[in-house]
């Protein structure tokens, strides 16, 4: 079942517009396979906060066993990863590193678990009514789709890396593979057969799932609680034009002379934009007011293309707001 659509975003960079591509075309199989499905549930872009930390998840699926988190990743052209799981990428025969989809993937997995585990006394119910359940024993994965036009070279991909790569038109498989569902819902009499694998009652999957959908911070396009998603098909399955072709990206990228040139920091408080004292802290790079003594944070959505993918870069003296969707730098006036 879908219970989270994609929050589609409006800018014109080219490399944002493949990232959503890329994620519509997994939602797109997601939904043929386990839009009707009474023992999957499907959220498409999650976003929540726990511990003073953010995660953004692509793909989430919790099922009767767990949960599995997928990681989209556009890649035109092909891309490799040596035996020490270090990933490189081509585009018009030229090379350079990239990050690991599959390291970003298990950071988000950690904090999930950690969200999970905290609250577990309201989402599990208690054996004989005394003792507390956890998720110990529960199923977790974390695997990386990849664009389906993308050449993956395997040769030297460390076999726990290359089971876990795939290309958006296997990932159904891939993830019936990895659940490995009974033909019916788990109950009592799973016992005395040979899965031994904990399961989610039914009740207590309703409740995770709606736990999921109450801790999500992105914008939701669906109806509420367990309506099925009501999307059209993704055009981009069946589209003939690779998005990072030479001319799409010249007719979307913005002109220079459209970016903002500089940032203007103000209170978050009194909106004063004087006596701000620039600090450090457990989260990042913030102004101290003196008028007010409020903090505000340095980092925030991207001024180009508002994306919240930043982060706050500090040279010297200067402060700049890094975006790494649209891959520009904007000066932070103090």
């Amino acid at each position: 079942m879908i219970l989270k659509d994609k929050a589609l975003s409006t800018s014109n960079y080219a490399k944002i517009k493949a990232g959503q591509k890329q994620e519509l075309d997994v939602a797109f199989y997601l939904r043929r396979a386990f839009k009707d499905h009474g023992q999957v549930f499907v959220f498409n872009d999650v976003k929540f906060k726990h511990n003073g930390e953010t995660a953004q998840i692509d793909h989430l699926i919790a099922y009767t066993y767990g949960f599995i988190l997928i990681e989209s990743k556009s890649i035109t052209g092909e891309v490799t990863i040596n035996e020490h799981q270090e990933w490189s990428r081509s585009y018009r025969g030229n090379w350079q590193g990239m990050p690991s989809p599959i390291k970003q993937v298990e950071l988000q997995l950690e904090l999930l678990k950690s969200l999970m585990r905290d609250n577990a006394p309201n989402l599990l119910t208690k054996l004989f009514g005394k003792l507390q359940q956890g998720f110990g024993g529960r199923e977790w994965h974390s695997i990386c789709a990849i664009s389906s036009n993308a050449i993956i070279n395997r040769k030297n991909t460390p076999k726990t890396i290359e089971e876990r790569l795939v290309k958006s038109e296997f990932i159904t498989d891939k993830l019936l593979e990895i659940m490995k569902l009974p033909a019916s819902k788990p109950n009592a009499l799973h016992l005395f057969t040979t899965n031994v694998r904990p399961w989610f009652s039914e009740e207590t999957l309703d409740r995770i799932c709606q736990f999921i959908l109450d801790q999500n911070i992105s914008p939701n396009l669906q109806k509420p609680s367990y309506v099925p998603a009501e999307i059209s098909e993704s055009e981009s399955v069946y589209g003939d034009t690779l998005i990072a072709s030479e001319q799409t990206i010249t007719a979307q990228v913005k002109p220079k002379t459209d970016l903002i040139k500089e940032i203007a920091l103000a209170c978050k408080q009194c909106n004063s934009s004087s006596n701000l004292q620039p600090l450090s802290g457990r989260y990042g790079y913030f102004v101290k007011c003196g008028n007010c003594s409020a903090n505000t944070p340095m980092k925030m959505p991207c001024p180009n293309c508002s994306s919240s993918n930043t982060k706050t870069s500090k040279r010297r003296e200067s402060y700049s707001l890094v975006c790494k969707d649209c891959e520009i730098s904007t000066p932070i006036k103090l």
